[in-house]
């Protein structure tokens, strides 16, 4: 094949998309100005174009539909204006980069082959019948992930289409300029994957249409599974490939899911912010963006603060030396799982029986309705209805009830003496009211006048109701006024002991078996129990506690279902237990769920292994409806890093490093902590040099970032960035992080501060530690004041260099 005319028949095609590409934008930007200016012109004379006039039916009738005929012009110019304006941006984000791939494909049964080129969104020609590009997310364009030349099919909502691909061909295309392209046989080659590798890390994370990999395009492509769970090993593209499986789902059901439909479970607000540019790169609106432990704060009572899950951690990997230690790590695992999840369940048809706690309802010092009433009352209502049903029965007694006292208190002296002190405004506004009822007296005077003035009684009669009256209506507005936060408090169930509910389950070990049918508790339940009911009393919850005790209060007063959301995505999908699994598919009744992440990387102690044959994920929708992709190539890492990190692993010889090499990982043993502040700031200004502009010291604790933070400062560590779990923003520079903020992010160089055994010892610190090394793209150093880390030892020698 002559490369050389390939090139000049590409680049001559390349000029003419892009000159039609430019004619369609110059055709577009009037229209779409015209159309903006139309409806901000019906908008500013919107009420000069009709008449209010209630004069009669027929009037108002008028009016009604004058308005009506405006509202839907208005609509109309602004529906248009927003599809233009789609089109001139899908049309402006082309014209740089047209499209980025290319197969000739010939349809079995035919004997015409069709070029077909992949871009961001799809372009026609003037006659609108063919297509210079295609959308990459149209059914034709996954025979270029999937496909290498050779026999070829893909699916269609009408079938499925045979036949060969004869060519394939991937571009670099940068502001209209051709500078490469390659034939390839593999689905996606890598020369291309090198190039894009090869660069920096960046403060957001980028669309991956141009080297999606044909598992990814599996994840991608998915629309059968009710639960697709993505186990990935760090850096295989998971969270990439999920926004745009994202950004796939708004294109295919474009005409019933909309961007608000969809949710993602983000694993911190540092996370929603680094991913925030894909889809809008895409064309497309970003999704519903939030935290799990945002969602606890929403919901949970304002009288009750949940502990954040960042400090949970942090509990667990320095309070080691704290009495109670080993009972809370029994109870972070415990009121995880799934057992606990059926302990509630039965904890709640024994409260249908017995054990209820409400709160009486107090007013002005006086006990209205006691909480024994209360109790009487919901255990007088039929047991065969739920615990929700009669709490919504029970609330409206309780709203029947204070419409009768409110009548009663009308009476009362206090009610005298407030009335004694209302002001002006008070008194004009009941007037206001009376001579509403104005008819009513006029028929008195009318009946008075028939006397001849001679029915005196009746005249008195008639002023002394309009005093008795008037007295009246204060008194009503002043107790009904008086009354509204009753009326409010029993409509948020605050009637309700939800803290004393829960409570009540941590008293000793014979009433939880008494009140849970039988449930057996763990081993130190006594100092579980001490810590919990602390907690509560300072109207606080453990973070393992927030779930369960939300899914009690719910329990009680009705679970707060979202229907209107189709799609579900969690990420990082290992840190959340099988309790909270249950309560998301609850949550979202109707939602397909997508689950992504890495149990090499699972470094919270509820941790959920996604890819088990008894994952509790499989049993939330069962198997027939559950897909398990699994990624075990890893892209973002180079091959010596790779190499040198899954060698951490039990099992992670799985794990397949994509060919990019540089420099082994990097180990400096200095004698004390001034050195080795040194040398990391030497480190930083030697790696800056490079050209690395996404740098990041690796902490294991909070609390060591501050410490290493100010140690670098020091050093006059200028630029330098300390991330905690409040910052919002990520953004590219030099920064000190904690490893379980840094997950799911990556830099272009990582120094891990401290990999002593000190630091990183126990089982359970090991994938913490290789969480810390895999957010490395091209550059880890590890340092030690010490010995190395166990992990760390164990690796064979000639996977890392050592600094002498």
């Amino acid at each position: 094949m002559d490369k050389t005319n390939d090139w000049k028949l590409e680049e001559e095609r390349l000029v003419q998309v892009r000159n039609k590409l430019q004619a369609r934008l110059d055709e577009l930007e009037p229209k779409v100005a015209g159309l903006h200016e139309q409806a901000a012109e019906i908008r500013k004379r919107f009420w000069e174009e009709v008449t209010i006039n209630t004069g009669s039916y027929t009037d108002f009738e008028d009016a009604f539909y004058t308005i009506n005929q405006q509202s839907r012009v208005l609509a109309e110019r602004e529906r248009g204006h927003k599809l233009l304006t789609q089109q001139w941006k899908n049309t402006k984000r082309l014209l740089p980069t047209p499209y980025f791939g290319r197969f000739d494909y010939k349809e079995k049964g035919m004997t015409l082959t069709e070029q077909i080129y992949i871009g961001v969104s799809s372009f026609m020609d003037e006659d609108g019948l063919n297509f210079l590009i295609y959308d990459w997310r149209t059914p034709i364009a996954s025979l270029y992930y999937d496909h290498s030349p050779g026999p070829a099919s893909y699916d269609t909502p009408s079938g499925r289409i045979d036949g060969k691909m004869e060519l394939k061909r991937q571009f670099q295309i940068q502001h209209g300029q051709l500078h490469s392209m390659f034939d390839s046989t593999e689905t996606i080659g890598d020369e291309l994957l090198q190039q894009v590798l090869a660069k920096g890390a960046d403060s957001q994370m980028k669309s991956i249409v141009a080297t999606i990999q044909k598992e990814q395009n599996a994840i991608i492509r998915d629309d059968r599974s009710r639960m697709l769970i993505v186990q990935g090993a760090a850096g295989s593209g998971k969270t990439s490939a999920v926004l745009q499986r994202v950004a796939y789902l708004l294109y295919k059901h474009r005409q019933t899911v909309k961007a608000d439909q969809i949710v993602l479970f983000s694993p911190n607000p540092m996370f929603t912010s680094y991913i925030s540019t894909v889809l809008p790169e895409l064309g497309e609106e970003n999704m519903q963006q939030t935290t799990f432990q945002e969602y606890l704060n929403y919901w949970l009572d304002s009288s009750i603060r949940p502990e954040d899950a960042f400090d949970q951690i942090e509990y667990v990997l320095t309070a080691q030396n704290d009495p109670g230690y080993e009972a809370r790590l029994e109870a972070i695992k415990y009121k995880a799982s799934e057992t606990f999840l059926e302990v509630l369940q039965n904890y709640g048809k024994w409260l249908g029986r017995e054990g209820m706690r409400f709160n009486g309802i107090q007013f002005r010092g006086r006990e209205f309705i006691t909480a024994d009433r209360i109790k009487t009352q919901f255990y007088s209502l039929d047991q065969n209805l739920t615990l929700s049903n009669r709490i919504l029965l029970l609330q409206e007694w309780l709203l029947r009830e204070l419409v009768s006292l409110e009548r009663l208190e009308r009476e009362a002296d206090w009610v005298q003496e407030e009335l004694n002190y209302l002001d002006t405004d008070e008194y004009v506004e009941a007037f206001r009211m009376l001579h509403k009822e104005k008819p009513v007296f006029d028929v008195a005077e009318k009946y008075a006048a028939r006397d001849n003035g001679n029915n005196k009684a009746v005249q008195d009669e008639g002023a002394f109701n309009f005093a008795v009256r008037e007295e009246e209506l204060l008194r009503q507005k002043l107790v009904k006024d008086m009354f509204k936060p009753l009326r409010k408090s029993v409509r948020k169930f605050q009637f309700v002991d939800v803290k004393g509910i829960y409570e009540q389950l941590f008293v000793d070990e014979a009433a939880y078996r008494e009140q849970t049918n039988g449930a057996i508790p763990p081993q130190h339940w006594p100092e579980i129990c001490k810590q919990t009911n602390a907690m509560i009393l300072q109207n606080k919850l453990f973070h393992e506690d927030a779930t369960p005790y939300l899914y009690v209060k719910e329990m009680i007063e009705g679970v707060r279902t979202n229907t209107e959301i189709r799609y579900v995505f969690v990420d990082e999908g290992q840190d959340y237990s099988a309790f909270q699994y249950e309560y998301l598919k609850k949550l979202f009744p109707r939602a397909r769920m997508t689950v992504l992440g890495d149990f090499g990387q699972a470094i919270f102690m509820q941790a959920t292994d996604l890819a088990a044959s008894n994952s509790p994920l499989v049993h939330l929708y069962g198997e027939g409806e559950t897909t398990l992709i699994r990624l075990v190539r890893s892209y973002r890492s180079t091959r010596e890093i790779v190499e040198f990190t899954k060698c951490m692993l039990p099992g992670g010889g799985e794990i397949r490093p994509f060919e990019r090499g540089d420099q082994k990982p990097l180990l400096t043993k200095l004698k004390d902590d001034k050195l080795r502040g040194a040398q990391i700031f030497a480190d930083i200004a030697a790696l800056k040099a490079e050209g690395f502009d996404s740098i990041a010291v690796i902490t294991k604790t909070a609390a060591e970032s501050r410490d290493a933070y100010e140690r670098l400062q020091s050093q006059g560590g200028e630029g330098l960035q300390l991330i905690t779990k409040d910052t919002q923003i990520f953004e590219k520079g030099i920064m000190v992080i904690p490893v379980y903020l840094a997950k799911g992010v990556e830099f272009d160089a990582v120094l891990v501060y401290d990999a002593s055994p000190v630091a990183y010892s126990q089982e359970y610190d090991r994938k913490l530690l290789y969480t810390a090394c895999t957010r490395a793209m091209h550059r880890l150093h590890l340092y030690t004041v010490s010995d190395w880390s166990p992990f760390v030892q164990a690796l064979p020698a000639n996977l890392y260099d050592i600094k002498s």
